[in-house]
């Protein structure tokens, strides 16, 4: 992993877990461990994903789409391309 792509992760890690702790009233470490344990994160690890491509609000919202559903790819910013179809 590149220093960019660490950096990358580290505002990744900070602003959803905000959100995360903002909506849901999450202290900070209980909601850090909810995002990096979660298929979100690995998805938001993989580069191949290029999931920073998506603002960080579309990676919490696949998080919160993952905790409800089980599945991010049901997220409304991936499945875009098939609504707009």
């Amino acid at each position: 992993m590149t220093t960019l792509e660490r950096e990358l992760l580290i505002h990744y890690d900070h602003e959803v877990v905000q959100r995360i702790c903002q909506k849901y009233g999450f202290p900070p470490m209980k909601a850090l461990e909810s995002f990096i344990h979660s298929q979100t994160y690995a998805m938001l690890r993989d580069p191949e994903l290029r999931m920073t491509d998506f603002p960080p609000a579309g990676i919490f919202d696949m998080w919160e789409v993952e905790q409800v559903t089980g599945e991010p790819r049901n997220s409304l910013y991936l499945r875009r391309d098939e609504i707009d179809s």
